[in-house]
């Protein structure tokens, strides 16, 4: 763990200050892998060291970079692990799985280690803090709360490059069913619950 925690360290420094992918956000995925790792029986020390790592470059959503974001970060966390204890397949493992959690990225990891941080960070993206991630992205990049005609995405299909509650229709909403463990899955079913009557509640208030 002293490996784990010298590494942690190392990252707080180099996080972006973006409220959505800030250490907060770095611990909350660390805190759902340590659980869904637990569970699963999987290799603890290379599931956290990729969450530490998973956003160490994060461009924002307006940038035409960001879907290079997690392969970025991939390639800066090979040359961060090699000032640690993990040997070269270690190293692959840990950049794999960064490479490929993202959901702009569309791939299912083909390790459990990346398995696990894909569903440990997309838990992060749904319930309460999920609701609050999305209205806090929206904020920073100058964008409406909804369409004023159709504010649910019930005869259009979902921008959420315009709106922030097109961003429950385009992802949020869909990520229960991509879940790849079982234990993210049940978590997932939970936290979807909440952005549902999240939703019901906005629609009478509306």
């Amino acid at each position: 763990m002293d490996t784990l925690n010298s590494l942690k360290n190392e990252i707080k420094s180099k996080i972006s200050n973006d409220s959505a992918h800030d250490f907060d956000h770095i611990m909350r995925v660390y805190k759902n892998a340590q659980k869904i790792s637990k569970k699963e029986k999987a290799n603890t020390k290379l599931i956290l060291a990729a969450v530490l790592l998973h956003d160490i470059i994060s461009y924002p959503k307006s940038d035409k970079r960001s879907k290079l974001s997690s392969i970025k970060s991939a390639e800066e966390s090979k040359k961060i692990l090699k000032k640690y204890d993990f040997s070269s397949d270690e190293i692959q493992i840990i950049s794999d799985a960064i490479r490929d959690h993202s959901f702009s990225q569309n791939k299912i990891p083909e390790s459990l280690e990346g398995k696990i941080l894909q569903d440990a960070d997309r838990l992060d993206a749904i319930g309460a803090i999920g609701i609050a991630r999305v209205f806090a992205v929206s904020g920073s990049e100058k964008r409406s709360f909804y369409s004023p005609n159709d504010p649910f995405c019930q005869n259009r299909p979902p921008n959420d490059q315009r709106w922030a509650l097109d961003h429950f229709y385009k992802k949020l909403l869909r990520l229960e069913s991509m879940m790849n463990t079982k234990s993210g899955k049940i978590e997932a079913k939970n936290r979807t619950k909440v952005l549902k009557d999240f939703l019901s509640q906005l629609k009478k208030e509306l």
